[in-house]
Parts: structure tokens; sequence; C-alpha cells
């Protein structure tokens, strides 16, 4: 049996990781985020003078832990789902929220694996709010 031969649950669960995510970032919660990314995922973003910053997730989840919540700073949520697309037992979700005093964009990229929708791979950006 192929993967081609299986439904594989789409856009709605999908959609619900995203919430997961957009809960785990407004709640600085590290044991959620760790739920719906793949131990072996890894954290991209662009570093000082044109740089790549590549972080192993086990990493960027100890330094979620240290970071203050937005939830107890009161900051208003603005989680968007910009698009997900959707290739067989892969998926990229481009997703944005507000991390104050930051604006963030993420590229998601998803496989199936072991029955459930998992994060292998978060390329992201952050701008100050406006």
């Amino acid at each position: 049996m192929t993967t081609s031969d299986i439904q594989l649950p789409g856009i709605d669960n999908l959609a619900a990781l995203a919430q997961t995510y957009f809960d785990a970032a407004h709640d600085m919660d590290a044991d959620k985020f760790a739920s719906i990314f793949h131990e072996a995922a890894f954290v991209t973003r662009k570093g000082e003078n044109e740089t790549v910053v590549v972080t192993p997730v086990a990493a960027w989840l100890d330094t979620v832990r240290t970071l203050k919540p937005p939830r107890e700073a009161g900051a208003e949520r603005k989680d968007q789902i910009l698009s997900i697309n959707l290739v067989r037992d892969m998926a990229l979700l481009k997703i944005s929220l507000r991390i104050p005093p930051r604006e963030v964009t993420d590229l998601l990229s998803c496989f199936f694996l072991n029955g459930r929708w998992q994060i292998v791979q978060k390329v992201f950006n952050a701008e100050p709010l406006r």
C-alpha cells in the first residue's frame, strides 16, 4: 500500500494544527509546540549580515520556555492562516501572528507521519509591529 492508496486527513486537520500553533505561541507553551513538531524538526531564520540561522527544534523549545507569554502581557491576538498547500502527504502552511513587539510570518512545512500532521521545518521572519 502506498501513501496514495490511503485517505489522508486534509485541510481541517492542518487548520487544527495551525490553531494549536497559535495557542502555543500566545501562551509560549513549549510542550504544546512540541506536540505538533517532529522531534527532528528545525527552525530557520535570517540572521545578522545576511546569514541563515538553523536551530534544532529542541534548542528552540528551550528558548520558548524563557519567553514571556503574550497572554500575560494582555496582547491582542491577530492569528491568521494565509494559505495551506497540500500535496499528498506533505503540506505547507503560511501563517501570521503577533508576538509583541513583533509581527511574525511563518512557513511551516509538514509531513503526515505516524497518523498525524507534524511540522518538520519552520522558516520565519519577524518584523516590528506597525
